[in-house]
C-alpha cells in the first residue's frame, strides 16, 4: 500500500470545485492511487516528466502526481480539466507551477 499525499495546490483546486458530485469522484479516484500507482495513468513527457497523469470523473478530468519509491508515497501535485488549447488546460497549469518552483 501507498501513502497518498495531496498538496496544498491540489487541495486548493479540489476546493475551487464547486460540484461535491465531482469533487468527491476526484477524491474516490485519489483515494485508488494507494494500489500500483505505477501501473495506473501515463507517464507524461517534456516539462512535465517525473509526473503521472490519470484520467477520472468520464475522463474529462486529470490527476497529476508524482512517485516517490523510497518512502512508498504517491503525491498529487494538480487537478483539474483537460481543457487542449486551453491556457486553464490542466498540463498548462502545472506547467507553470513547476516553472514557479511551486511542484517538485
Amino acid at each position: 500500500m501507498w501513502q497518498i499525499v495531496v498538496t496544498q495546490t491540489a487541495a486548493n483546486m479540489l476546493r475551487a470545485i464547486k460540484d461535491t458530485s465531482i469533487c468527491n469522484q476526484l477524491i474516490a479516484r485519489i483515494d485508488k492511487l494507494v494500489e500500483e500507482p505505477l501501473t495506473q495513468g501515463k507517464a507524461l513527457m517534456g516539462e512535465l516528466r517525473g509526473v503521472r497523469s490519470v484520467r477520472a470523473v468520464g475522463q474529462r478530468y486529470r490527476i497529476l502526481y508524482t512517485v516517490v519509491d523510497q518512502t512508498i508515497t504517491v503525491i498529487v501535485v494538480a487537478v483539474g480539466i483537460r481543457r487542449d488549447g486551453d491556457k486553464k488546460d490542466i498540463y498548462a497549469l502545472a506547467k507553470k507551477l513547476i516553472k514557479l518552483g511551486l511542484v517538485d
